[in-house]
């Protein structure tokens, strides 16, 4: 049994040149992805696409068969480096380090701890080392941020009712 093992590249910004590359590929593509995700004669989407990738300066181009889920992540991560933003994938499945889940929900490493030992988000210990599944940090991001709006539209009521002018 074989193991793939990816090495993540060093996160840095795309430069303009590839901002502006991106830029023109995600509209291209972005046309492509729209025409697949209409529903075929038979009422179900096409489900994918071929795709001929021929690098520059080389004669020789492979035909590739993509699913339209891959090609519309391929044109979200366009768009995204044509803004000029660093990517990263991660696996739904992937563990993170606690410092990375903080990272990603954009709080403190010592806020993210005392919410895993509250028992808010789930994880695991490795050794002395805390893991934390990513699709529990994303269930526990969702949650808040639909907490955060059913406040802020009971804000928005009160203000409302109170006449405060917005």
């Amino acid at each position: 049994m074989s193991v793939l093992r990816a090495t993540r590249p060093a996160l840095r910004r795309p430069t303009e040149s590839e901002s502006r590359m991106a830029l023109e590929s995600s509209r291209r593509l972005g046309a492509v992805v729209a025409d697949l995700d209409q529903p075929g004669e038979d009422g179900s989407g096409q489900g994918g696409a071929e795709v001929v990738v021929q690098v520059k300066g080389q004669g020789a181009s492979e035909s590739l068969t993509i699913p339209l889920s891959a090609l519309t992540l391929l044109r979200m991560i366009l768009e995204e480096m044509a803004q000029g933003n660093a990517i990263t994938i991660t696996p739904v499945h992937a563990e993170l380090t606690t410092q990375e889940g903080a990272d990603l929900l954009h709080v403190s490493r010592p806020f993210l701890i005392k919410l895993l030992e509250g028992g808010e988000i789930p994880y695991r210990t490795v050794g002395r080392h805390r893991r934390v599944r990513f699709d529990d940090l994303m269930a526990y991001k969702q949650h808040t941020d639909v907490a955060r709006a059913k406040v802020l539209d009971e804000l928005v009521s009160q203000a409302q009712e109170l006449d405060m002018g917005y």
